[in-house]
């Protein structure tokens, strides 16, 4: 079976376009769609945290093993799946764009002008639905959309090198970049910046007065979508030949994420410990660092998601083709759940509370921002505020996700 993206293959998927179309059979004949079937689960479950974030009453981190529940936890550790699927898939829906005739200068074109695009929303739109008010002279926020965007633009570097320098290219950002997790910014003098952009996490202060968090260094992101982009070649594999080739990878990272965790010597800044009970001692063992990504995050994460595009590799049941149609229109889906998550908020607090403008805010990392007491609800909840969401977003996606198959228009691919 050819592994070379632009020879034609019955198999070969035709079309997929960067973070967020569907992998078309060649000939559109049918649809690749555990990959959809996959984007749209992680980005369901991401409204769950981005829920529980606007509506929980708890004020510590969820993480926090002194104070947290395991309902809590684990409502927090399953969405931590998200961000890395997501960008891990943004990079396989480029390699996979390869197939429907796209040159690697239109694609690098393509993925050049929307990370830039992405950066840019970032920077202005998703700012404002999570402030709802314009004041942006004091602070603002690198979050998903950043890291996803430059991660592009590197991408948009790579795709001209040969697809074995981009996968080892990939998969040292992702196994050494915690080689450098005892290099502190302060010890860089004048480039503090470029390592908190690239590394470390962090509040800069680019003039008095004027603060931007970091909370996406990266480098390692840019790392999951190079590695994503290689493993573009194994979905185009015959059917039962990429189901297993899927398993043995998924089971294998998944394994070595394990036996990494239980040496507990690196991958991770944050060590496992016993606790009190063997349960927290569970908990310990999942709870690997986030921001930035670490080794053993990534291994925890993508190694299920690569199992799961192998079981899901067969026709799709009525829940699953719900699930598909948020996959179909990740960006869509986002900036939109994103706003009526904090409408809702805005509403409840009306009712509850009789004031909104705490929601009205600059925080850098408090959503909402000095909220009054006895704001907030437990998890039952917020549970039940998260279906409700997805129920009423479904109708727009289907609807938007029906006009992007109708439609080919170039500017709809940046939606």
């Amino acid at each position: 079976m050819p592994l070379n993206p632009t020879s034609p293959s019955p198999v070969l998927p035709a079309a997929a376009t960067i973070a967020g179309e569907a992998v078309l059979g060649s000939s559109g004949r049918r649809r690749l769609d555990s990959v959809d079937l996959l984007r749209g689960l992680v980005m369901v479950i991401m409204a769950l945290d981005h829920v529980r974030e606007w509506f929980t009453n708890v004020k510590f981190s969820p993480t926090d093993l002194t104070q947290t529940t395991p309902a809590l936890f684990l409502t927090r550790w399953v969405t931590h799946s998200c961000a890395p699927t997501f960008v891990f898939l943004a990079g396989t829906a480029a390699y996979l764009s390869l197939s429907r005739g796209k040159s690697r200068r239109e694609l690098s074109i393509f993925l050049l002008t929307r990370g830039m695009w992405l950066v840019i929303l970032e920077l202005t739109l998703l700012q404002w639905i999570f402030r709802f008010n314009f004041d942006y002279n004091d602070s603002m926020s690198a979050l998903v959309f950043w890291a996803l965007g430059w991660s592009m633009v590197a991408l948009a570097g790579l795709v001209f090198l040969p697809l074995p320098v981009i996968t080892g290219f990939g998969m040292s950002l992702i196994l050494f970049h915690n080689l450098f997790d005892t290099v502190r910014p302060e010890s860089l003098g004048a480039w503090r910046w470029l390592w908190m952009v690239l590394h470390q996490p962090g509040i800069l202060e680019p003039r008095p007065g004027v603060h931007f968090l970091v909370a996406y260094p990266l480098v390692p992101w840019v790392g999951v979508m190079a590695v994503g982009y290689a493993f573009g070649q194994l979905l185009i594999l015959e059917p039962e030949r990429r189901c297993t080739v899927l398993r043995w990878l998924g089971a294998g990272v998944t394994l070595v994420f394990l036996i990494l965790r239980a040496w507990n010597h690196y991958g991770d800044a944050r060590p496992w410990s016993t606790q009190s009970n063997g349960l927290l001692t569970a908990l310990s063992f999942l709870n690997c660092s986030k921001y930035p990504p670490s080794l053993l995050f990534l291994l925890m994460t993508l190694g299920p998601a690569i199992l799961f595009l192998s079981w899901a590799d067969h026709p799709l049941t009525a829940a699953g083709r719900w699930v598909v149609t948020f996959g179909r229109v990740p960006f869509f889906y986002y900036v939109s759940h994103l706003f009526l998550i904090h409408v809702l908020a805005v509403l409840f607090a009306a009712v509850k509370h009789g004031t909104v403008a705490f929601l009205f805010q600059t925080s850098l990392t408090d959503f909402p921002a000095n909220p009054p007491a006895g704001y907030g609800y437990g998890l039952p909840v917020v549970y039940l505020v998260w279906i409700a969401l997805i129920l009423m977003l479904t109708p727009a996606c289907r609807w938007f996700a029906n006009l992007k198959a109708r439609r080919k228009d170039p500017w709809l691919s940046y939606l």
